[in-house]
């Protein structure tokens, strides 16, 4: 039955909005959501596929249903990035999964860290990224492993259900979440609430797009909210006191749009409710015709806040929720946790900086035994792709540090082009991609460490394989987008992009392409003239605004 509504619109045009009665599947991927619920595709996996190869499993579910269960086929070796545009995704594809390992809030506890170390040893050639989702991603997976695989990760508390695909992805949370002696209020309970309650829920499972959420109540918004499409952020109201100011319609790619404000004020007890509610609109009046409208900020963007509040309270709640403050502004300096802090009930966080992300199932392994011989039991993932040990007590501190940068993992000796460099999977693994990412990041850090070794101001360099920005390219200080330049691996820069005090989107330079080989000295170059530019306290976000464009360049 056709869901109607006095305040929300239709489309100008048909778009495939449920709520309508647009129910016709106007594209191949709602046509093969419509044939079978993509959480559907574990059965087949396990009694079929598993056994019979790689080769047994048919187009759909191979490029669309099994990533409702986290795995993506990854990037045959030596396709080069010219080719990514013009090959079927047959042609790119290898007989190898990426596997990711959802975990909600960036939580894990000791024995699922080691878990995730020893199936990527032993199923996954030793593959371990932490992606900007508090992610775990493996590769070199093969589907008749998989069933082993989720065996071991259930058997931890963990899964892969709904990492990928149309559907609920993981809950972002603030690493430091119940532990931090500035924390607003402790979004745990919400997360943990919405995960049991929702994911794996064949109500929410066939959404237009994947849907994004964050919970933090902490006071220096480390979860990226403006970029999510529903986000729940810390604030003090008034009179009802701690709770969260919700934001909804935010996402990058090529049509980047920052989250608004819905100036409604959430408790705790209601975060969960009010989730449902946006995923429900999403669901039922997202855009489904094409794929490239089909998140949630293009209804955001067509109705506006008070119209999607109205229809929120209207209709999904049976509520209406009390007006709110907006968050002030963050405070000055890092909100990475990288480093050692100490904690609202004495012991402290130890917060390390892999280079752009990049681990391995041995180096995992290695952590889960430095956390356990620290006495903690809790490791966090952070939006940064970085990790953070909590619960440690002060006279194990320094063991632990010393553990975890014997590892590689900085943490006291953690630079700012370490602290502040992150990349995307790249060309390496990506059907996507156009030119490789993670090592050259790792190359860009160790010569910008080498070259400006005294400079400590806050810069965040984000390095994306291609326009789809899942490193987040548009709201870095330096944002790196992959090209092809001259018929060479190249980047298209973004400048002065942020998040919380420098909240926006960065500016493109019109007809700067840096290949490759030249990105060292091209980072240099604007790092330098910014220290010598730069006002007291002024960050390069603000620098870039009132800089001279040959100063960019």
């Amino acid at each position: 039955m056709a869901h109607t509504s006095a305040t929300a619109p239709p489309a100008a045009r048909p778009e495939g909005q449920w709520a309508f009665g647009q129910r016709e599947p106007l594209n191949p991927n709602e046509r093969f959501k419509a044939a079978d619920d993509g959480l559907n595709v574990r059965q087949r996996i396990e009694t079929v596929y598993s056994r019979e190869g790689f080769a047994s499993i048919p187009p759909e579910d191979l490029h669309g249903r099994m990533r409702w269960w986290g795995l993506y086929t990854q990037r045959r070796p030596g396709i080069d990035g010219g080719k990514t545009a013009t090959l079927e995704p047959h042609e790119l594809d290898d007989e190898y999964f990426m596997l990711r390992v959802r975990c909600d809030g960036g939580a894990l506890s000791a024995a699922q860290l080691r878990t995730i170390a020893e199936v990527s040893v032993e199923f996954g050639r030793g593959t371990a990224d932490i992606t900007d989702r508090q992610n775990i991603q493996l590769h070199w997976v093969r589907v008749e492993d998989v069933p082993e695989i989720w065996r071991r990760l259930e058997a931890v508390g963990l899964g892969t259900q709904e990492a990928c695909g149309d559907t609920p992805r993981v809950v972002l949370g603030s690493p430091v979440a119940g532990v931090a002696a500035d924390e607003i209020v402790d979004g745990t309970p919400a997360i943990d609430e919405i995960t049991r309650r929702y994911v794996g829920d064949p109500a929410y499972s066939n959404l237009p797009r994947k849907f994004k959420t964050a919970v933090s109540g902490s006071p220096h918004q480390d979860v990226a909210h403006e970029i999510n499409d529903v986000s729940f952020v810390g604030v003090v109201h008034p009179e009802l006191g701690p709770g969260f100011d919700v934001w909804v319609g935010g996402g990058l790619s090529t049509n980047p749009r920052l989250a608004v404000r819905l100036g409604a004020f959430a408790t705790l007890e209601q975060v969960p409710a009010v989730w449902a509610g946006v995923i429900g609109i999403f669901r039922d009046y997202g855009y489904r015709r094409l794929r490239t409208r089909a998140r949630l900020k293009f209804l955001v963007a067509d109705w506006g806040p008070q119209v999607f509040r109205d229809v929120l309270e209207g209709e999904y709640l049976g509520f209406t929720l009390a007006d709110g403050p907006a968050p002030p502004p963050p405070p000055t300096g890092r909100h990475d946790h990288v480093g050692v802090h100490p904690q609202v009930d004495g012991r402290f966080y130890v917060g390390a900086a892999p280079t752009v992300g990049r681990v391995s199932g041995e180096l995992l392994g290695a952590v889960a035994d430095l956390v356990e011989a620290a006495g903690s039991d809790r490791v966090r993932l952070t939006v940064e792709q970085k990790l953070v040990v909590l619960d440690v007590p002060a006279e194990r501190v320094d063991d632990l540090v010393e553990g975890l940068e014997d590892l590689g993992l900085a943490v006291r000796s953690a630079s700012t082009f370490r602290r502040g460099t992150m990349a995307c999977t790249g060309i390496e693994f990506c059907k996507l991609a156009i030119v490789e990412t993670k090592a050259r990041a790792t190359a860009l850090v160790a010569e910008l460490e080498d070259r400006l070794p005294t400079f400590d101001e806050p810069l965040t360099i984000n390095v994306n394989g291609c326009p789809n920005s899942c490193a987040r390219i548009q709201v870095a200080d330096i944002g790196l987008k992959g090209a092809l330049a001259g018929g060479e691996d190249g980047f298209q820069v973004h400048l002065g992009g942020g998040l919380g005090l420098t909240s926006g989107l960065g500016k493109t330079l019109r007809g700067l392409r840096v290949p490759a080989d030249e990105l060292p000295d091209y980072v240099e170059r604007v790092t330098r003239r910014f220290d010598e530019q730069r006002t007291e306290g002024e960050l390069f976000a603000a620098w870039v605004q009132r800089a001279d464009e040959e100063d960019l360049r």
